[in-house]
């Protein structure tokens, strides 16, 4: 197999030299303001050693990435009763899609479209105030980043809200239904800045350390999440970590994996990697091109597919 840092350096290069790179998204301002040339990698092996390539130590927003940590909280506060309030099914439907809550009374498809995920923040703030509650993400944020750097762009957060009126009919309808239980503005608010918490590549791939749940990973963060609730929450960045392009990432690259619009994907290896990609061009679906491109590459190269080599 070759040495790993050799491959990310091969990479990134490649990468460099790619010219078709998507499109950044424009419906939030400020991401439409990210410069699209930028292009990172960072890999946490078994062992705990990190191989970087290109800005991986350049932060960037992380979006809907956010989403698995915050199922990891919700999880770990009322447990399968989350299920009782979102799906665990692909949508096949854009990220914002509210046409399958109306045919299924408010219940979302997944955790990772924006109606579940607006969900499970929900569960996440009952019997506290906004604040408390994005304190508590941020700083389990950092916690298994082993990294106090990682914080909340607020000018994102407020280009989000300003923008978020799909967002908000998702919220209300939900809410409608008995889904939500806290006031709309409170749960938005504390899901547009967990959304807009802002990462390196180095500090996500640390982060996910957790999934990918290496019999190495530091005592501090095993008891984080079982061993089961990793592999169930791989199963669904799986099927529904990349939307409607969840099918074909799984098809062409083998990993599980959660992107968002931002440009990121997390990606792991389960027992051997996790592996963190930014580009922020994005293609139809909304997913990074070149960080698809990238993870397809390496899960050849490395031959990580968990489909077998």
């Amino acid at each position: 197999m070759p040495e790993l840092q050799a491959v990310v350096d091969e990479i990134a290069e490649e990468m460099r030299a790619t010219p078709l790179r998507g499109e950044v998204a424009t419906y939030i301002p400020e991401l439409a303001r990210v410069d699209p040339r930028y292009f990172a990698i960072a890999i946490v092996d078994a062992r705990g050693e990190i191989f970087t390539g290109g800005d991986a130590d350049v932060p960037f927003s992380i979006q809907s990435i956010s989403k698995v940590f915050t199922l990891m909280l919700a999880l770990g506060k009322i447990g399968d009763r989350l299920w009782q309030r979102v799906g665990r099914e692909p949508s096949g439907s854009r990220f914002n899609s509210i046409v399958q809550l109306e045919a299924e009374r408010g219940i979302p498809r997944n955790p990772f479209i924006n109606a579940g995920a607006i969900a499970v923040t929900d569960a996440i703030l009952a019997g506290h105030q906004p604040r408390e509650t994005l304190g508590e993400i941020l700083r389990f944020m950092q916690f298994l980043a082993a990294d106090d750097g990682v914080y909340i762009d607020h000018k994102v957060a407020a280009s989000e809200q300003r923008t978020g009126f799909r967002n908000a009919a998702l919220a209300n309808y939900m809410r409608s239904f008995g889904v939500i239980d806290n006031p709309v503005e409170y749960t938005l608010g504390v899901y547009y800045h967990h959304c807009a918490i802002a990462m390196s590549c180095r500090q996500l791939a640390m982060a996910g350390r957790v999934l990918a749940h290496f019999d190495s990973e530091p005592s501090t963060i095993r008891p984080v999440l079982t061993a089961e609730r990793a592999r169930r929450i791989n199963a669904l960045m799986l099927t529904c970590g990349h939307y409607d392009g969840s099918g074909e990432f799984a098809y062409r690259v083998g990993l599980t994996g959660k992107s968002g619009v931002g440009g990121g994907i997390l990606a792991i290896a389960p027992g051997k990697a996790s592996i963190a990609v930014w580009s922020p061009g994005l293609d139809v679906s909304g997913n990074s091109r070149l960080g698809q491109l990238a993870l397809e590459r390496l899960s050849k190269r490395m031959e990580w597919s968990i489909f077998g080599a």
